[in-house]
């Protein structure tokens, strides 16, 4: 009796070292070439696997409270120093050794915090903590500390990836990344000076520096995508952490613009870009693409109406937004399959998932 090897037999494979992303890749599409058929995939999310890594993670949550409470009534770059050497060791035993998705999650966003507090700290005169609020909440402080701050968070979080390969690293990064335009439009008075300093018309820093930071984790989420089409290993969890910066950030800008222009073209316009995101997520077979961009359009659209005192105008959001997620959620392999044969070949057009489709007619015996 022989047991047939799944995806997750493989990502379990290299998430314990025997088989890297490439070899498990090689793998299925040769598995898949014997069978005649290349599958679609699912898009896999595991956020964690057991009861034991929240418990891990209750755990570490105390203790790194209790670390940052010492370096309010200490020294912060001083505990703040011994926290990140601590961190890279837990890292080292629950990250590399025992392979725990959530305590990695936990363990990443503490030394990026505590990171930032160290930088913040020195480059303060007073009240070490305080200068951390200061930094990012009082205009009198300089865009040089801004960016300062944000730069070498930046620098540490992509040498931590770089060790332990923990995919929410990516997503750190596009929130690093957000700081840093607010940090900009902040010290430049666009966010006081102007009405919506999402719109693009206004030429807000704010609203082209979010679609700069957008598109940026969209080419990043994408170049993932493309090196693990497959999605067996952290390199499409990687790029799964960046398309969820890329949507909000992208969603917002473009309808926040257009909704300013009022109903007729604006509208229009509005309708044309969301369809073109749709078509971009179903492209990349990405659920969570579109899902974060639904999600926070549907948050923008109520706060429009409710301004607006249409009171329930929510209820209509709701209801069309509810059935086309439905509708796509339940044919979107069929739909991305349709839609990825109907377009002509392009550069990495191979590289993306694959869809569903045969790639060879297996001949009977």
């Amino acid at each position: 009796m022989t047991a047939d090897i799944t995806p997750e037999d493989l990502r379990a494979a290299i998430a314990a070292g025997h088989l890297t992303e490439a070899q498990a890749a090689s793998l299925k599409a040769l598995a898949e070439t014997r069978a005649g058929l290349r599958t679609p995939e699912d898009e896999p999310f595991e956020l964690f696997r057991g009861f034991s890594e929240i418990f891990v993670t209750v755990g570490l949550g105390i203790l790194i409270a209790g670390g940052f409470g010492l370096a309010l009534a200490l020294s912060v770059p001083l505990v703040m120093a011994l926290a990140i050497v601590a961190f890279y060791f837990l890292g080292r035993y629950f990250t590399l050794r025992r392979r725990m998705m959530l305590p990695s999650i936990l363990l990443v966003t503490a030394f990026a915090t505590a990171l930032a507090a160290i930088v913040g700290s020195l480059m303060s005169v007073d009240n070490p903590f305080s200068s951390i609020y200061d930094l990012f909440g009082d205009a009198r402080t300089s865009l040089t500390q801004h960016l300062v701050v944000c730069t070498v968070t930046a620098a540490g979080l992509i040498a931590w990836f770089r060790v332990f390969r923990v995919p929410f690293t990516m997503f750190l990064l596009g929130v690093t990344g957000a700081f840093a335009v607010l940090s900009i439009a902040g010290a430049t008075g666009d966010i006081a000076g102007t009405e919506n300093p999402f719109d693009l018309l206004e030429g807000s820093t704010v609203a082209w520096g979010t679609l700069v930071l957008g598109l940026a984790a969209l080419a990043g989420g994408i170049w993932f995508d493309m090196r693990d089409p497959h999605r067996l290993g952290r390199m499409s969890s990687s790029g799964f952490w960046l398309h969820l910066v890329a949507a909000p950030a992208l969603v917002n800008t473009v309808a926040q613009t257009f909704l300013t222009m009022g109903p007729g073209l604006g509208y229009v316009l509005m309708a044309i870009a969301l369809a073109l995101i749709t078509l971009l997520a179903v492209v990349l077979d990405r659920r969570s693409f579109l899902t974060a961009g639904i999600g926070y359009l549907i948050f923008l659209l109520l706060y429009v109406t409710d301004r607006s005192g249409e009171g329930r105008s929510w209820v209509f959001v709701f209801l069309g937004t509810g059935v086309f997620l439905t509708l796509l959620g339940s044919f979107w392999i069929e739909a991305r399959g349709q839609i990825m044969r109907a377009l002509p070949n392009f550069p990495g057009k191979h590289r993306l998932p694959p869809y569903k489709t045969a790639i060879a007619t297996p001949t009977p015996a």
